[in-house]
């Protein structure tokens, strides 16, 4: 059977290669340090667990769950988005939680690209932006990030005939896997581009809670005007290490949220319910435990700088 031009376009995930070629090597009994994927090895703090066993032994939560989530992690969503970056969120109509960011990344595209539209993407990113695309049938034109601009793409830099045809913007800071940050001037300039040409922002947020020497990021809809043209993908993955719980949002842009709870709608359900109430508990609880990996963190961040730079590998200890 012939397969669709979609799938002769669509390159395999990058991480599912990665992952066959260090089973090869340990298989051959060879020792591995894996760099890949942001896939936390320190535990998920203890109250989250318990109250995933707590709820799991619940039947009413065996049923099938709501695309839109429970309004109780909306709200808490927009509580913890209130408390950390002192942006206000209407829970009912500009947050969507998902089944860890990357769904939503995935089908962000699905809203808004036809065939030969344009998506902009940073090179190098995350590639579910690419994938996402290349599945809605639009085209990706990259956006360097280079040391010379501190990792942040040139908007400036970008043809005409490519903006005219452009109808997303991607945008991920900090930055997997430069480990860049951006600040509210870089946003600002983002949201004047994207009203000038008329296109969605999509800033994709999980490390911000992964930071060092006190240092803390900001959020793109902290920007003057942001939630008119973009949103923010964020995810507890990487701050709760729940990467395999799959809990993330998309927040802001409502007429965007909407759209995507649509898209949802029909492809799936929403997270299983035992699992949004332990998101629940670690969103409206302490967050000691985030501390407390960012030192182990931290630590690993100065000894892996040590040893580049001992070796003649120019590195600077990143922020994030």
């Amino acid at each position: 059977m012939q397969m669709s031009q979609r799938m002769n376009n669509l390159a395999p995930y990058l991480f599912v290669e990665i992952n066959k070629k260090i089973a090869e090597k340990k298989a051959l009994g060879e020792e591995i340090i894996n760099f890949s994927i942001g896939d936390p090895d320190l535990p998920t703090p203890e109250n989250v667990i318990n109250k995933i066993c707590q709820k799991a032994s619940d039947p009413s939560n065996h049923r099938y769950p709501e695309t839109f989530g429970l309004p109780e992690l909306r709200q808490a969503i927009a509580d913890w988005y209130k408390k950390r970056f002192n942006v206000i969120l209407n829970p009912d109509t500009e947050v969507l939680p998902l089944h860890g960011s990357k769904e939503g990344i995935a089908h962000i595209a699905l809203c808004y690209i036809d065939p030969g539209d344009i998506v902009l993407v940073p090179d190098p990113s995350y590639s579910v932006y690419t994938g996402g695309t290349i599945l809605a049938g639009g085209e990706v034109h990259y956006l360097p990030l280079l040391p010379d601009n501190n990792f942040l793409p040139d908007l400036t830099d970008i043809p005409d005939e490519v903006i005219k045809k452009a109808k997303i913007l991607w945008i991920n800071y900090p930055n997997n896997p430069t480990g860049a940050v951006a600040e509210m001037a870089f946003f600002n300039k983002v949201v004047e581009f994207a009203k000038r040409n008329n296109i969605l922002v999509c800033h994709d947020g999980p490390y911000s809670e992964v930071s060092f020497d006190d240092y803390k990021p900001v959020s793109f809809l902290q920007a003057e005007g942001a939630k008119d043209i973009g949103v923010e993908f964020h995810s507890l993955s990487k701050s709760y290490n729940m990467t395999g719980w799959r809990v993330g949002m998309v927040v802001g842009n409502s007429e965007a949220v909407q759209a995507l709870n649509t898209v949802k709608s029909n492809l799936d359900s929403g997270i299983p319910q035992a699992i949004q109430f332990a998101a629940i508990e670690a969103l409206n609880n302490s967050q000691e435990a985030i501390v407390k990996h960012n030192a182990v963190y931290q630590r690993r961040r100065d000894l892996l700088i040590e040893v580049l730079n001992d070796i003649g590998v120019e590195a600077k200890p990143p922020k994030a």
